[in-house]
Order: C-alpha cells, then sequence, then structure tokens
C-alpha cells in the first residue's frame, strides 16, 4: 500500500457492513415479500450478490437477485470515450416490486440517476432503495442512500478503491489522496 492510501475497511469491516446493511433492509421492508436486488455492474453486482445470501442466512429465504449495467444511460459518455458494454441480467418481472439498488460507492448521484433510468426502461417498480457500502459525498443530483455501510467524507481530488478478490468478495476499502 502507497503511503498516500488509507484503509477505511478491511474484509472484516465490509463483512460487518454488509450484514448490518442486509438487517435493515429486512426490517424496513417487513421481510422478503417483493422484494429483489439489483447491483449495479462492477462493483454493486458483487455486493448485491452477498447481500442476497446474507438476507437468505437471516431469513431462510432466497431473493431474487439481478445486475444492471448502466454504460449507456451515462450522461458522460462522450468526454469518457468508449467504455465497455457489460450486461443487464434482470430475469424477473420489475412491476410492483421493491428494488433494492445497489453500488460500492456513492459520489455525484449520476450512476445512480442513469441506473434508475434503466431500471424503469425495464419496468415500473413499487418503490427504488439504494443501499451502498461508501457514501463519500459530493452530490451533484438530489440522491441519498436508503442503506449505508459507512459514509467516508472525502475532497473531489481523493479517490475511494473498493478492492474485490478474484472471486469477486470485496477485501478492502482505501481512500487515496492525491
Amino acid at each position: 500500500m502507497a503511503s498516500n492510501e488509507t484503509v477505511i475497511l478491511d474484509s472484516a469491516g465490509i463483512g460487518r457492513a454488509l450484514t448490518r446493511i442486509a438487517h435493515e433492509i429486512l426490517e424496513r421492508n417487513k421481510g422478503t415479500e417483493g422484494l429483489v436486488l439489483i447491483g449495479i455492474r462492477s462493483g454493486g453486482d458483487h455486493l448485491a450478490r452477498i447481500l442476497g445470501q446474507r438476507i437468505t442466512q437471516i431469513e431462510g429465504e432466497k431473493i431474487p437477485l439481478g445486475t444492471i449495467d448502466i454504460t449507456m444511460y451515462r450522461d458522460d459518455l462522450g468526454s469518457r470515450g468508449s467504455l465497455p458494454l457489460g450486461k443487464t441480467e434482470i430475469p424477473f418481472p420489475l412491476d410492483g416490486r421493491k428494488v433494492v439498488l445497489i453500488d460500492d460507492v456513492l459520489f455525484t448521484g449520476r450512476t445512480i440517476r442513469a441506473a434508475m433510468d434503466a431500471l424503469v426502461d425495464i419496468g415500473r417498480p413499487k418503490n427504488i432503495q439504494l443501499a451502498t457500502l461508501i457514501d463519500r459525498g459530493h452530490r451533484e443530483l438530489p440522491i441519498r442512500a436508503d442503506y449505508v455501510g459507512r459514509n467516508v467524507p472525502t475532497s473531489r481530488e481523493e479517490k475511494i478503491l473498493v478492492e474485490f478478490a478474484a472471486d469477486n468478495n470485496p477485501v478492502e476499502v482505501r481512500l487515496v489522496k492525491p
């Protein structure tokens, strides 16, 4: 690790945060009825899988899990150049469902806006809730997470990196200073 990096969460801390978020999701939604998890590629989809496993352990019920790619919904495609297209996999109807949208880091809110646009193109959920491992502030849109693993105030120049192992399990979250 470089001297300009600080570990914010190790794998145990990430695990505790995800377990807490799973409990909060179940509490707010009074169980799993009508509930689906959709992770934003890439990062949110891995966290959604883990949250799904935790919810199954807690409730004994498996809930539908999907992933969404927002590349074509981004509002900065022109400035970013060519981005690889991922695959959206939502093998269930969204109409009338309580969707928990999951991302690893919440920053400006533009990724979440793009994901919500993509979701409503697919169906009409009853509601959309947002879960994120890290909320670093600096919103450019009026978007707020319903479930947050950790709030980490940052400067705009700093970066938050969520590192995943080869098996797509989160290993650590680091703050990188310029």
